[in-house]
């Protein structure tokens, strides 16, 4: 398997916490030396572990904020 680099630019927001230290959390990521994106996953405590997430483009997450933002309006 083909080493995995990163490295996390800027935490945006850590979603939610499990009891065993897990977080959820919005980064920004530059995967294996490319452009920052996006990206959404669990990540152990100490990042030393990472569970599956989605990786989204900038034009991605602007479409996902208008999204959840129609959402909002509609619960309201």
């Amino acid at each position: 398997m083909a080493e995995l680099n990163y490295k996390i630019v800027e935490t945006i927001a850590v979603i939610s916490e499990s009891p065993k230290g897990w977080t959820k959390e919005l980064n920004v990521i530059s995967w294996n030396g490319r452009p920052p994106k996006y990206d959404l996953r669990d990540w152990a405590p100490g990042k030393e572990k990472m569970g599956k997430g989605v990786t989204l483009t900038e034009e991605e997450i602007v479409q996902l904020k208008k999204a959840l933002a129609n959402l909002n309006a509609l619960s309201e």
